[in-house]
C-alpha cells in the first residue's frame, strides 16, 4: 500500500478537533466530566486525545519514511545526512513552537516552561524515527518492551530522596524528581513539583509513537480487506486487556504516562483506527469523515494558531477597571452562558471554538494551503 490513507487524516482530524474541544471550555469551573482529564489515576475520553495524536504520528511515519525502510522497493533510497536533517529540523521547529506558546507574551526566560505538548511530540517523534530507521522490526518490539518494563521498574523501585520508592503521587514520583533535577522547578508546569509533559515521562511516550508505527506497518503489509481491520481490532483488544491488567499494580495515569497507560490508550487508538480504516478505505463510506479530514490536514497549524488566539483572548479585556472580564470570559458569558446556563454554555462555547476553526481550515483546504513542518 503506497497511497495516502484518508482514514489516517480523518483520525488525525478527530484527535485535533477533540483537543480543541477539551482545551477550550467557556469556563473551567463548568465542564462535563468526560471532557476533563482524570484527576490523577484513571482514564477518561479526554485522556485518549494526546496519545492518539502521538499514535497517529507513528502510523504516518511508516508512509513518510517508507522509501528508506524497504530495501526491496525499487524506489528505496539510502539514508543520508539530509534525511536526518529533515527529521531534526521538523522536530526542532515543533519544540520551538512549543516554547513560543509557553512563553507568550512575556517570554520570562528564568521561568519559561521547557516541556509541553508540542515538545513531547517533537522528542517522542525524533526518538521514534531514529529507532525506526536503524532497528529491525524485532528490535523495535524489543526496545518497546524494555522501555515499558524499565520505566515501570524505575518508577516503582528507585527511591526518591526524602520520599522513598514507588510513591506515585504528584511530585513524589521518580519522574518528577528527575525533572526537578534536570530542568529545575522554575521550568516545570506552573513552577510546580512536577510537569504532566515532563522530560522523563516522555520516554514511554516514545513507545506510543512506536505503537502507531506497528499499526501502520500492519496496514502497509496487509491487503486492503476487512480482515486487516479485524487484525487491528484484535491488537486493540489485547492492548486494552494487558493495559488494564498492568494497571492493577502500575496504575493507568496520563500525567505519569505509565506503561499501563501506554498500552490502554494504544488499545483505544487501534480500535478507532480500525473503525476509520474499515469505513473509509474498505467500505468507501467517506462523506462523514470529510469535516475531520479538513482539520487533520492542517492539525499542527490548528493547534498552534488556536493556542495563540486563546492566550490573546485571556489577556485582553472588555471594559476598564480591575474587574473587567477577559475577552474570552466576556464572549462565553455574553454569547452562551446568558441563555444556555453555566454548564451547557461552557460546552457550547467549546463546540463553537471547534466550528470557528473548522471554517478557517475549510477555507485553507479550498485554497490548497497545507502548512507542514
Amino acid at each position: 500500500m503506497s497511497k495516502r490513507l484518508v482514514s489516517l487524516d480523518v483520525f488525525r482530524g478527530i484527535a485535533i478537533a477533540s483537543m480543541i474541544l477539551v482545551n477550550n471550555p467557556g469556563s473551567w469551573s463548568h465542564v462535563y466530566p468526560p471532557l476533563l482529564h482524570a484527576e490523577w489515576h484513571g482514564f477518561t475520553l479526554t485522556d485518549l486525545v494526546f496519545p492518539a495524536f502521538l499514535f497517529i504520528a507513528g502510523t504516518a511515519m511508516v508512509f513518510s519514511l517508507r522509501k528508506y525502510l524497504d530495501p526491496e522497493n525499487e524506489n528505496s533510497q539510502q539514508l543520508t545526512s539530509q534525511v536526518y536533517w529533515r527529521i531534526a529540523r521538523r522536530c526542532g521547529l515543533l519544540f520551538l513552537l512549543g516554547l513560543l506558546l509557553n512563553g507568550f507574551p512575556t517570554y520570562n526566560l528564568p521561568e519559561l516552561r521547557i516541556m509541553g505538548v508540542l515538545q513531547r511530540i517533537a522528542v517522542a517523534y525524533f526518538c521514534g524515527a531514529m529507532a525506526v530507521l536503524h532497528l529491525s522490526r524485532k528490535q523495535l518490539w524489543g526496545l518497546s518492551i524494555v522501555i515499558l518494563i524499565g520505566y515501570w521498574l524505575m518508577m516503582t523501585f528507585i527511591p526518591v530522596p526524602g520520599i522513598g520508592a514507588g510513591e506515585l503521587t504528584p511530585g513524589g514520583d521518580f519522574a518528577a524528581y528527575l525533572d526537578r533535577l534536570i530542568l529545575g522547578t522554575q521550568h516545570l508546569y506552573k513552577q510546580r513539583t512536577f510537569d504532566p509533559e515532563g522530560l522523563f515521562s516522555t520516554l514511554p511516550a516514545v513507545v506510543t509513537v512506536l505503537g502507531g508505527y506497528f499499526a501502520g506497518d500492519w496496514l502497509r503489509s496487509q491487503p486492503q480487506k476487512s480482515r486487516t481491520s479485524l487484525g487491528l481490532v484484535a491488537f486493540g483488544i489485547s492492548a486494552l486487556l494487558f493495559g488494564s491488567l498492568w494497571g492493577t499494580f502500575f496504575p493507568i495515569n496520563k500525567q505519569l504516562w505509565t506503561s499501563s497507560y501506554v498500552l490502554y490508550s494504544a488499545g483505544w487508538s487501534l480500535l478507532l483506527l480500525a473503525l476509520c480504516y474499515e469505513l473509509i478505505e474498505i467500505r468507501q463510506i467517506k462523506r462523514w469523515g470529510f469535516p475531520f479530514q479538513v482539520m487533520g490536514l492542517n492539525a499542527i497549524f490548528l493547534f498552534v494558531a488556536s493556542g495563540f488566539v486563546v492566550r490573546i483572548l485571556y489577556r485582553t479585556k472588555v471594559g476598564t477597571g480591575e474587574d473587567a472580564p477577559s475577552t474570552y470570559t466576556w464572549l462565553y458569558q455574553t454569547l452562551f452562558q446568558s441563555w444556555a446556563g453555566d454548564l451547557n454554555g461552557s460546552l457550547l462555547f467549546a463546540i463553537a471554538s471547534v466550528l470557528f476553526w473548522w471554517v478557517i481550515l475549510y477555507f485553507m483546504y479550498r485554497k490548497r494551503w497545507f502548512i507542514k513542518i
